[in-house]
């Protein structure tokens, strides 16, 4: 029996690798599910850009379901969580890579509301994982730095293979972590396998503190993929 599943979306690397992952293997995705957090510091919920998941989800023809979050993210998501068992999912997909804290809170509302779980990101080699991204066709850019290390040159680029090895190097030297699991950095994807259309975004960095920046997206669109 084919899998009835929606999944968790932020528009960001890890979750749009984790529904690209649900689809190849067949799961039947029912929709997709955002939270706009109460607050930007959300340890469970992404914050960045989050509303562009919009232009995302049609770009991918997909049902999008959002919601938005208070300061009892536990209880928001199990609110979600019902509403894709209303939708008639039988399971969640999430792009969780090493956060027990996030997992933990996904498997818990889940099991509360009768959902399975599915995590193909868990504890999966977070340099092997990166190069993986861009191999397989993801384009993605850096929307926001949390961590010394990080070049703010990075910042609204589309990231290529040679700038995944010299994040990877930086990681070593400095200690973040490669995959930026741990909040270094957040991104966003513009073009995808599932994608139909790509997402075109301008917009401008802005340092907020010492070794924070993020990149201030004004403008967004979504445009043919042969479009130059």
């Amino acid at each position: 029996m084919t899998p009835k599943v929606c999944a968790m979306y932020s528009g960001g690397k890890d979750s749009t690798y984790a529904l690209h992952w649900a689809i190849l293997h067949g799961f039947n995705v029912q929709c997709l599910g955002t939270v706009i957090p109460s607050q930007p510091d959300s340890m469970l919920f992404h914050y960045p850009a989050i509303k562009l998941t919009e232009l995302q989800a049609k770009s991918m023809g997909l049902r999008l379901v959002k919601i938005k979050g208070s300061r009892d993210e536990y209880s928001t998501l199990v609110k979600l969580f019902k509403q894709f068992k209303e939708l008639g999912a039988d399971g969640v997909v999430a792009g969780a890579l090493l956060s027990d804290y996030q997992r933990l809170r996904f498997s818990m509302a889940a099991e509360e509301v009768g959902l399975k779980t599915y995590t193909p990101l868990w504890r999966k080699d977070q340099e092997k994982y990166m190069r993986s991204l861009i191999r397989e066709g993801f384009k993605f850019i850096i929307i926001s730095i949390q961590a010394y290390g990080v070049p703010e040159k990075f910042l609204g680029k589309v990231l290529t293979e040679a700038d995944i090895d010299e994040i990877i190097k930086l990681s070593k030297i400095y200690g973040f972590n490669p995959g930026f699991e741990g909040g270094e950095a957040e991104t966003l994807v513009v073009d995808a396998p599932l994608f139909r259309y790509r997402l075109e975004v301008k917009g401008e960095s802005r340092r907020v503190a010492p070794y924070h920046y993020v990149y201030d997206i004004y403008s967004a669109r979504l445009i043919p993929k042969n479009f130059i």
